[in-house]
């Protein structure tokens, strides 16, 4: 049972990580983005795949949150620290889009419209494999039973 849980955490950091750096590197590439509308100030502004809201920034931050949770597969206690600080981060991410003067995060990245939907279910998904998950695990060098600390 622990080894289950602990390859389902350190496989939800990779999952992650590789989504959100398939998700940057495609903000990058012209014919996944399309252009907005009417002209808007922010540099690279379009929405991926039609979708997702994006620019310049958010897909750079993307590429850097995917490489990490790759780097974070490779030990448990990793995964469970990318799983823990992407929940926290993407949750904060999906209140920012609702509120109407920060969901551009002052400007510098879109937060809005699918945004929201999407840092709220991967923030959940992180949640669960970064806090939840985690009670089940027996970490590396933690004791069993009182007797054994004595």
């Amino acid at each position: 049972m622990q080894t289950t849980a602990n390859s389902s955490i350190r496989y939800a950091a990779l999952s992650l990580g590789t989504l959100f750096l398939f998700l940057g590197l495609a903000g990058f590439l012209p014919a996944f983005v399309v252009p907005p509308d009417s002209f808007l100030p922010a540099m690279g502004f379009g929405y991926l795949f039609g979708l997702f809201p994006t620019n310049y920034f958010h897909n750079a931050i993307g590429i850097l949150v995917g490489l990490w949770g790759i780097a974070a597969f490779t030990s448990l206690t990793g995964s469970i620290v990318f799983n823990r600080i992407f929940a926290i981060v993407y949750a904060l991410g999906a209140i920012l889009g609702l509120i109407p003067f920060t969901n551009t995060l002052f400007g510098i990245t879109p937060l809005l419209g699918n945004n929201i939907w999407l840092n709220a279910i991967v923030a959940a998904i992180a949640f669960y494999f970064g806090f939840i998950k985690p009670a089940e695990v027996q970490l590396p060098g933690a004791s069993t039973s009182q007797a054994s600390m004595q």
